[in-house]
């Protein structure tokens, strides 16, 4: 399967936020990703809460990373011995922001009507998987949502066949990326 590629650099602004959120909306409106589908809407928040947590919690420039399979790709379905169609493969959109800022990122219990400090709990409820790395001088913050496992009914699919999904989170384990035919995109 071929995965697209696509960073933006983000300056450290907080209308920077808008911008990175319309340019993720552009990327995912060719890749077979239905604007009215519940995983569109979940990239976008989950695009605001890191790349808002990279401009105010650090103060410094960041990139903005997004993988997305290719809309001929974004349904792989594996074939028995036989040919017959026996489960579907996830296909997994990664969004990953990079800044300058040594300082790791520090999940806050937010009380009541506080209005900061639940952004990476939301990270943690709508993705499948997140983590963050150290990158040169500063860190790298990554999420992941798979296809099949859009917290809708899309669940079941990925419940009823675990090697599957397993499939797919052993590729991403670590924080380690291995990606086949690249295509990239930088803006």
């Amino acid at each position: 399967m071929q995965v697209l590629q696509a960073q933006l650099e983000i300056g450290p602004d907080p209308a920077e936020v808008g911008r990175a959120r319309r340019w993720v909306r552009s990327r995912i409106a060719g890749s077979g990703i239905g604007a009215d589908e519940p995983l569109a809407e979940t990239l976008i928040l989950l695009v605001s809460e890191l790349v808002t947590n990279a401009v105010v919690h650090t103060g410094c420039p960041a990139v903005l990373r997004l993988s997305l399979p290719d809309a001929a790709g974004d349904e792989v379905t594996e074939r028995g011995a036989s040919g017959e169609a026996c489960r579907e493969v996830p296909a997994t959109v990664r969004l990953e922001v990079a800044d300058t800022s040594d300082r790791p990122p520090r999940p806050r219990c937010a009380d009541g009507d506080e209005t900061n400090g639940r952004g990476l709990a939301l990270v943690d409820g709508l993705a499948d998987r997140w983590g963050w790395s150290p990158e040169g001088a500063g860190k790298r913050i990554w999420c992941e949502v798979d296809r099949c496992s859009d917290r809708s009914a899309d669940a079941e699919t990925c419940d009823a066949a675990p090697a599957a999904c397993e499939g797919g989170a052993a590729a991403y384990r670590g924080g380690a990326t291995t990606y086949e035919d690249l295509a990239y995109e930088a803006v």
